[in-house]
């Protein structure tokens, strides 16, 4: 069984149709990419199997359950984490605290543990604070843990972000354009975190990403969608020398 299926999924934001009959399969372990230009719909298909929109149709099939309809948190909780275009950080909290806030999800203890302190709740916020120790340091960011995110470089917020998506254990992380505003070194530095993350927690992971070296150096399917719609699906050669695709990016600002 594949670990996501999408089948014939469409969805329109009142008379507009943003994305047509679109499918995927994600197999675990597998590292999928989904380019296009501005515009085609690259993050309203995240959006809509994330659970931020209900689509107009079709069915989105997570271990073999049906998550349409569910809210994003009960998505998460079944296994499906991601990162967003825009960042989503909380300007007060230090990075260790992000991340420990993703991992409340775990928590067992309850309320009556939260009132009196028992033994479970610490042994259980032990845990919570070592794994997010050791998921910034997966990342390359264990050094900043005590800093307020205010005070981070971009490159670094990026990272944050990654961690808080990878402490609620997903099977597959979805990255929303993990290098936009990176320069080049941020970028390499950025590949190897994501094939490390890949490599050590066993992830599948379903990107997007605008700068076809990045996509093509790291997926091992790629798909291209235009105007809401795939028009090539296949390795990263074959994605390179698809004429649909090269006509598709004629005119368009492509990072290499």
């Amino acid at each position: 069984m594949s670990l996501l299926r999408v089948e014939h999924m469409t969805h329109y934001f009142g008379g507009l149709r943003a994305v047509n009959n679109y499918n995927l399969t994600v197999e675990p372990g597998q590292i999928r990419g989904l380019i296009g230009p501005n515009g085609a719909g690259k993050s309203t298909v995240f959006n809509l199997i994330t659970g931020l929109y209900k689509p107009t149709e079709g069915r989105i099939l997570l271990d073999g359950e049906d998550i349409v309809g569910r809210p994003p948190y009960q998505i998460a909780a079944m296994g499906l984490g991601r990162t967003f275009q825009n960042l989503q950080l909380w300007r007060h909290m230090t990075v260790l605290e992000h991340i420990k806030m993703a991992r409340y999800s775990k928590i067992t203890y309850g309320l009556i543990g939260a009132f009196f302190g028992t033994a479970q709740r610490q042994r259980e916020e032990a845990d919570i604070e070592a794994k997010a120790y050791s998921l910034l340091e997966l990342v390359g960011i264990g050094y900043l843990a005590e800093q307020n995110v205010t005070n981070l470089p971009y490159g670094a917020l990026r990272r944050v972000e990654m961690a808080r998506a990878l402490a609620t254990e997903p099977k597959i992380l979805f990255l929303d354009e993990p290098t936009a505003g990176m320069n080049p070194e941020e970028l390499g530095q950025m590949m190897e975190i994501i094939r490390r993350v890949h490599r050590e927690l066993n992830l599948a992971i379903f990107l997007i990403e605008h700068r076809m070296k990045f996509v093509m150096e790291l997926c091992d399917i790629v798909q291209t969608l235009v105007f809401g719609e795939v028009i090539a699906e296949g390795t990263p050669d074959i994605i390179q020398n698809d004429p649909q695709v090269i006509e598709a990016y004629l005119g368009t600002e492509v990072e290499t």
